[in-house]
């Protein structure tokens, strides 16, 4: 039987696309009872075996071992997530950043940092936004700065997305659509429109669609969101979602070492010693107390 790839799921329906390379497009699919039986919910990256049916459609009967899988937005064998945050209109926000991130090694995926609207900066901003690239990168992540408007990094994005299904995610009106749109020519993906007033976009993105370019990549244009929830993280899976935290913790005092009050603990010292950025670590104690207060409520 065929195998293919979920590439958008919509009103009850999976659009597949044949691994056969003499089949051009996708085929629209039903999944079979049984996954609602078992609780199984086909999601766009699923790889599947399907049975195509005589009216041109087809069933999808089996889903394939998934290597991630993504809660929100529902992606699965996602392996990069492009994290796009614009340097302006809206303001850069690094709490969100560092929430985002936070999801995203909590989910098991390599994070691409990508700061949007490089050309509406001014000289003060431009040092501001080369403090940040220079923070971002002694943690760990790599760094883009980009501008759809002018081209500017667009290939060294697409360069980044090569080989794997990415999920791009980031605040509403960052410019994804903007991005995929100049990385893609021919994409015309609905842009939307700034408020001034309230500083970010209005969604423009209905549904999960993996976009296919021309270097063999996936891209899953989601649903903007401008907030998440640690509804799935335990607060002990915290620390280690802070990579620069990782080896210092090993060497903690206290073994499960909070971090906030505990004598010994080196991840406090190399904050006070510049090791580690105080923003991180704020942002670290931050979300702590967002989880516990969170536990208490739940």
């Amino acid at each position: 039987m065929p195998e293919g790839l979920i590439v958008k799921a919509l009103s009850g329906y999976y659009y597949v696309k044949p691994d056969a390379a003499d089949e051009d497009g996708t085929v629209q699919c039903r999944g079979r009872g049984i996954f609602k039986k078992k609780g199984l919910s086909p999601l766009v990256g699923d790889r599947v075996i399907y049975t195509p049916t005589e009216n041109g459609e087809g069933t999808v009967d089996e889903l394939l071992p998934r290597e991630t899988e993504l809660i929100r937005p529902p992606v699965a064998n996602a392996s990069l997530a492009v994290l796009l945050f614009s340097v302006k209109e809206p303001d850069l926000n690094l709490q969100l950043l560092d929430k985002f991130l936070v999801h995203i090694e909590h989910a098991g995926l390599r994070a691409l940092i990508c700061l949007t609207k490089h050309d509406l900066m001014d000289a003060q901003e431009e040092q501001q936004v080369a403090r940040t690239v220079e923070l971002y990168e002694q943690v760990g992540y790599k760094v883009l700065v980009t501008s759809s408007l002018k081209g500017e990094g667009m290939e060294r994005v697409k360069e980044n997305l090569a080989g794997h299904i990415s999920v791009f995610a980031g605040q509403s009106g960052v410019g994804k659509s903007s991005l995929l749109n100049a990385m893609l020519p021919g994409l015309t993906l609905e842009t939307s429109e700034i408020s001034m007033r309230l500083g970010r976009g209005r969604h423009t993105t209905r549904h999960v669609e993996l976009i296919e370019l021309d270097n063999g990549a996936y891209v899953a244009d989601t649903p903007g969101f401008s907030q998440l929830d640690f509804l799935e993280l335990g607060v002990d899976e915290l620390s280690s979602c802070f990579i620069e935290f990782a080896p210092l913790a090993e060497q903690c005092k206290f073994r499960g070492c909070s971090h906030l009050h505990e004598p010994g603990c080196r991840v406090r010292e190399a904050v006070e010693s510049g090791g580690i950025a105080a923003s991180r670590y704020e942002h670290y104690v931050e979300f702590f107390q967002e989880m516990k207060d969170k536990k208490r409520r739940y």
